[in-house]
């Protein structure tokens, strides 16, 4: 390895991506083939694929050995895998992307330069996108809502995609977070960052991993992660309907006390109030529920995967006591 040349590793993480990794792997390394004053590392975690990717990914590494692979022994979920391949790089620079080709590698040279002007982080901003409108939307509307109940500047529609030097690695490492949401980190860290927009291409080729649950779970992640808002919110509200409700308690005594033969209650007042704070209560029982839980998480404090197997890694590298010893046999092999 030239000792002059800045390492940059690339990490992606995959699942059932057998349609997309080969195309990934020759646009990533057919752009560094212009770049010759770096050299290139690329780290790809599988997520315990059943398509044949993981055949694929064997079949990558063994004709290019800058490739390294982890193979997970089981599917750890969409935010502590990649996050996972992400703490395990060792370069200079660390380009967090997609496989599904979605990020396109060809923003690439620009994390670069930005980089190489002084800036930490180089995230890209997502301005537009060949996927629904609708979504997208959605997502904004989702984005400032964060960035209203955040404590920290949040980076709006970031996903992730960009450019970190090995600086910021080191503190994601030192943070240790066990099931974390590295969009907030970022903006947490709060080292210089510089924003490079881009076009979301559409998914050409298989499907989306993303459904409703694992949308839910990101969202509700970040705000648990980075805002007392929503608790806050809770204790207030339930301090002023309950005013609420006494002052219309005390007006409904007083008037039925007043005029006992005309004025009848009924039971309508009683079962629309019922209703109402019925369903704060229980809207906010599952606020405190999403906070417990992020805090149970926590306490748990498990690893973010457990590695079935490593691939092209150098048997001196040692993330873990935990998946030490499998992952430098597999890699003396």
């Amino acid at each position: 390895m030239n000792a002059a040349k800045k390492t940059v590793t690339v990490v992606c993480g995959c699942f059932n991506e057998v349609d997309n990794i080969d195309e990934w792997h020759k646009r990533v390394t057919a752009l560094f083939e212009g770049l010759p004053q770096y050299e290139l590392d690329m780290i790809i975690i599988d997520n315990a694929s059943s398509d044949g990717t993981v055949a694929r990914l064997r079949e990558i590494a063994a004709r290019d050995h800058r490739v390294k692979v982890i193979l997970n022994a089981r599917n750890f979920g969409h935010i502590r895998s990649p996050y996972h391949a992400l703490v395990q790089a060792r370069g200079d620079a660390v380009i967090v992307m997609a496989s599904d080709l979605q990020d396109p590698p060809e923003a690439i040279p620009d994390f670069l330069k930005q980089w190489e002007a002084g800036h930490s982080s180089v995230v890209g901003v997502k301005e537009k996108t060949a996927d629904s409108a609708i979504f997208f939307f959605v997502r904004r509307i989702y984005y400032k809502l964060v960035e209203r109940f955040a404590e920290i500047q949040t980076i709006q529609n970031f996903t992730g995609f960009g450019l970190y030097d090995q600086r910021v690695i080191e503190i994601c490492r030192q943070i240790n977070d066990p099931y974390p949401y590295f969009r907030g980190l970022v903006a947490e860290i709060g080292l210089p960052t510089a924003k490079v927009p881009f076009k979301q291409a559409v998914r050409h080729r298989g499907l989306t991993k993303n459904n409703l649950y694992s949308l839910y779970d990101l969202g509700m992640l970040g705000l648990t992660n980075h805002s007392k808002v929503p608790l806050r919110l809770a204790a207030m509200l339930g301090f002023a309907m309950s005013a609420f409700s006494f002052i219309v308690g005390v007006i409904y005594l007083v008037y039925k006390l007043l005029f006992w033969q005309q004025f009848a209650v009924g039971i309508a007042p009683v079962v629309i109030g019922l209703f109402l704070f019925s369903s704060v209560q229980l809207f906010f029982i599952g606020v405190v529920g999403e906070y417990i839980g992020s805090m149970h998480t926590q306490i748990m404090n498990r690893p973010h995967v457990i590695e079935r197997e490593r691939i092209n890694f150098p048997p001196t590298v040692n993330p873990s006591p935990i998946i030490a010893p499998v992952a430098v046999e597999r890699a003396a092999h």
